[in-house]
């Protein structure tokens, strides 16, 4: 049976005048979450949005908010995020103090609990988590802006991620997000390595037809 392809357009894509109007959009063509890239000019070189843009959006929302908060502090801001009304909280690995621990607290509040990590970042770092967290977003660009180039060693790294889930037994457990770069051309890349999630910003956002865009990304598998 196939597996189904999630997709979570990112709205750091979307017309920041009209994220009202974008988000229905994007709900009526049957996306699955919406991805809000938080982001502090400190952890990565870019100002985004923050609380009020993300409870703002809860309030309007039909489907689950997938909000990865690329910042220096997550120990210290992902609880006011969680509150704000993220479904699922994706922090970064390397500014994280204390990963395990955060990862109960985000559960415990309610919510998912993601860990993203970056190119340069070894995958090491993700064992001790694994057997307690729910989603893993592997960056296949350097994290800070839209529209960058898919970084093609990134299918090597979901493929030994899929192994780590596979062996731990959490398979259908842990979905395996890919974020940066996502188009016609690589996300069949990336779903046949083991990737469920799609975050898709330009390619969705960007499209003249979004509805086709969302189609050729859901008939990848």
């Amino acid at each position: 049976m196939k597996s189904k392809v999630l997709v979570a357009p990112s709205l750091l894509a979307a017309n920041p005048l009209s994220f009202g109007e974008e988000i229905r959009s994007a709900e009526s063509l049957g996306v699955d979450f919406h991805h809000v890239d938080v982001m502090d000019g400190h952890f990565v070189p870019n100002l985004s949005y923050g609380l009020p843009l993300v409870k703002a959006l809860k309030q309007s929302s039909k489907i689950p908010l997938d909000v990865h908060i690329m910042v220096s502090n997550p120990d210290q801001v992902a609880l006011d995020y969680v509150a704000a009304g993220a479904d699922i909280l994706v922090f970064p690995i390397e500014s994280v103090v204390h990963s395990h621990r955060l990862i109960h607290a985000i559960q415990a509040a309610g919510s998912k609990a993601g860990v993203a990590i970056n190119p340069g970042t070894s995958l090491s770092l993700l064992e001790p988590l694994l057997p307690y967290v729910d989603l893993v977003n592997i960056m296949s660009v350097n994290p800070g802006f839209g529209g960058q180039s898919f970084i093609p060693a990134a299918i090597s790294r979901i493929k030994v991620l899929r192994s780590m889930l596979d062996s731990l037994g959490r398979t259908n457990e842990v979905l395996i997000e890919v974020d940066g770069g996502i188009n016609a051309e690589t996300a069949p890349a990336v779903v046949a390595a083991g990737a469920q999630v799609l975050v898709a910003g330009t390619f969705f956002y960007g499209a003249r037809d979004r509805a086709a865009a969302l189609k050729t990304l859901r008939g990848v598998v």
